[in-house]
């Protein structure tokens, strides 16, 4: 494991421990070592690999420049969707609009939750591939977006510039937030006593509640995609925690079974 910090506060161990920088699809073995460098530099020490494109290199150690520790204790995922199954938060930096609408963070909000979440487990900064961000499905498993308001003249920023402007922010909230305009939005506050679910429950309860509304025929022939994106939306707002996810599913398991009770019994229509 990477040295701790000397003399860090409870707040910066919080942020070395709980917050993951996860990069997804990287493209250039280079530019993993100089997000572990940025990361390292505002003392940050959780590196995940997600399907890189190349396993890191020379490059990589090079660009690290004294921070391959933290690329060496990368795990390495095959989906987003297993990357970030334990954590409390994920949030998804993107540089522009998509169809997938999430609440939209700036880059000290985005910090500011992040720290607020740690408390009650993992919590994960995500950043796509270098020529295409994030795709829709990845930025589905998010609960909202942090955009870096660049230059729209001059917009592209680079993967380990973008990864040293969040752990910077997420520094700069570990250290008491010197400076930041605006404090953690009202929706960092998790509605379930017990902490919020870990992702992966969300996840089996989302495929349950689209396998539920199918049975019911609720999409009534339309495409089930804007209804679910909806729902997942308010569902992640809401900040269910796990008990209150296992409430949810029984409903679902026995919306389910009166489906298939009212498939059995009601005759079939006629032509």
């Amino acid at each position: 494991m990477s040295e701790p910090i000397p003399n860090a506060s409870p707040l910066e161990t919080l942020a070395r421990d709980r917050v993951r920088i996860v990069l997804v699809g990287t493209q250039h073995p280079g530019n993993i070592g100089a997000a572990a460098r940025a990361m390292k530099t505002m003392g940050l020490a959780r590196l995940v690999l997600v399907a890189p494109e190349k396993a890191p290199d020379l490059n990589t150690t090079a660009m690290a420049a004294g921070a391959d520790d933290l690329v060496e204790q990368a795990p390495v995922f095959a989906t987003l969707s297993e990357a970030v199954a334990d954590c409390a938060l994920v949030l998804g930096c993107t540089a522009r609009s998509r169809r997938v609408q999430l609440e939209q963070l700036e880059p000290d909000e985005g910090a500011a939750r992040a720290l607020a979440l740690a408390v009650q487990g993992p919590v994960a900064l995500v950043f796509g591939r270098e020529r295409t961000g994030l795709d829709n499905n990845e930025l589905q498993l998010c609960h909202a977006s942090i955009h870096i308001p660049s230059d729209p003249a001059f917009s592209s920023l680079n993967l380990a510039a973008a990864v040293q402007v969040l752990s910077y922010e997420v520094r700069r909230a570990a250290l008491g937030g010197q400076g930041v305009a605006r404090p953690a939005p009202a929706s960092a506050v998790v509605a379930s006593e017990e902490g919020p679910a870990p992702h992966a429950e969300l996840e089996g309860f989302f495929a349950q509640l689209s396998e539920t509304l199918e049975a019911i025929d609720f999409h009534k022939g339309r495409t089930p995609d804007s209804a679910m994106r909806k729902l997942r939306r308010l569902y992640l707002r809401a900040g269910l925690g796990s008990a209150e996810v296992r409430l949810l599913r029984g409903v679902l398991a026995d919306t389910q079974r009166m489906a298939m009770l009212a498939g059995r019994t009601n005759p079939p229509a006629d032509d």
